[in-house]
């Protein structure tokens, strides 16, 4: 099966491969000593800023969003090649408002927000004038499994109070963040089914009682100015008119954010696994051991053949995975969508590792941006739901299959 490129796409992702080597790139070497300049980590960057208006001027922007009218309006298989090109770098996908967690909730936003919430928030979301974030893991319970989600939304009047703590809510301590889609109870568990008891509501960061304990980090990361913090919620108080599709559809939006999401994440991992052999051949080309180069000692092809295996297997995987959400939609893909972040992430994390192992002490050094990819793809493996539920799922979904045919038999 082959998943071609449309010539609009195929066009756009050549302007972004070279906006990307012009701009994206040389700021990227920059970026480490762009932040330690200023006072405060967490402000933005003037840099990032001017590319994002340049990105803006030359169409590149909000290249992920369906809608034609404020996005490229292409289908997930069109936008998976140009977010290849995009997760090449760590920097990349913000120049062109495709970043997450902005992505995710301007989705959430388009497909389950009233006309009131999208003026407010997805407008300057869409604009780029302000960033978002996405509360949903708490400390205090296994939030792989997200019936455990335990942060209270409870109705009060024409109000509703949020109480909880919650981590890993991304992008939160950066300023320019305003507004937080958060997930929490807001049934008791003797009122309604165990996936009709969450609910997900709007909190504009300002909101009084809202408090950002600390900011974690990634491997020794802190991912600023956008980063992850731990917040904690006390007697928050937001109007019913916050409430996303409705109490207890929680976990309908969420099912409806995770497929193009995940389509995105396994697509810019594999950007940068290709950007890792690229770089793994240029060492072993230029890099002598034991009296030859490194790409003539045999573990060494080894690492360089495996690596290109595995990148062009996730790669045809997803694009699989993207061709069916685009053909029978994200329900009748949801077996794929989880193939995908399993073996994409995995796939990552193991070609990023041996372009680190041949370079040796530079490669887990900041010297090179293979660290950090390292360890943002790690960390992905679990952020975007742990291996281990992915596989449980694609394992149910594939015994039912087979069920159902031998009942046929």
């Amino acid at each position: 099966m082959t998943f071609e490129i449309t010539a609009q796409a195929a066009e756009l992702r050549d302007r972004v491969k070279v906006f990307m080597a012009s701009h994206v790139y040389p700021m990227e070497d920059q970026w480490e000593a762009l932040l330690e300049a200023r006072s405060d980590r967490w402000q933005p960057v003037p840099m990032m800023e001017e590319l994002k208006s340049l990105a803006r001027e030359e169409g590149l922007w909000n290249l992920f969003f369906p809608d034609d009218q404020h996005g490229a309006g292409l289908s997930n298989v069109d936008y998976a090649y140009i977010c290849e090109e995009m997760g090449r770098s760590f920097i990349g996908p913000e120049v062109f408002n495709c970043s997450a967690p902005d992505t995710g909730n301007m989705e959430v936003l388009a497909q389950y927000g009233t006309d009131a919430q999208k003026d407010r928030w997805l407008t300057p979301l869409l604009a780029g004038e302000i960033r978002s974030a996405f509360s949903m893991t708490e400390p205090d319970v296994a939030s792989s499994d997200a019936t455990n989600i335990a942060a209270e939304i409870k109705k009060d009047g024409d109000d509703y109070v949020i109480n909880g703590r919650k981590w890993w809510t991304s992008g939160v301590a950066d300023e320019r963040c305003k507004i937080i889609i958060l997930m929490g109870r807001s049934f008791d568990t003797s009122q309604a089914s165990r996936h009709q008891q969450h609910s997900m509501i709007l909190v504009p960061k300002d909101t009084p009682g809202l408090e950002i304990v600390r900011n974690l980090t990634v491997f020794g990361y802190d991912h600023a100015p956008n980063g992850h913090s731990e917040v904690i919620l006390k007697d928050v108080r937001v109007p019913k008119e916050n409430m996303l599709l409705g109490e207890g559809r929680g976990f309908e939006i969420a099912q409806g954010r995770l497929g193009p999401g995940r389509i995105h994440h396994c697509m810019r991992a594999i950007g940068a696994s290709e950007r890792a052999l690229e770089m793994m051949c240029a060492r072993a080309a230029n890099r002598v051991a034991f009296g030859k180069p490194l790409h003539q000692h045999g573990t060494v092809r080894q690492d360089i053949s495996l690596s290109r295996i595995e990148i062009d297997q996730a790669r045809l995987l997803t694009l699989h995975a993207a061709h069916k959400m685009d053909t029978v939609g994200n329900q009748a893909a949801r077996k794929e969508i989880s193939m995908i972040k399993v073996a994409a992430m995995s796939m990552a994390c193991k070609v990023i590792d041996r372009s680190i192992q041949i370079h040796g002490g530079g490669g887990v050094s900041q010297d090179t941006f293979l660290a950090h990819a390292w360890s943002w793809n790690r960390a992905i493996r679990m952020g975007d739901g742990p291996d281990e539920v992915h596989l449980d799922s694609i394992a149910r979904q594939e015994m039912k299959s087979w069920l159902n045919d031998r009942k046929t038999q």
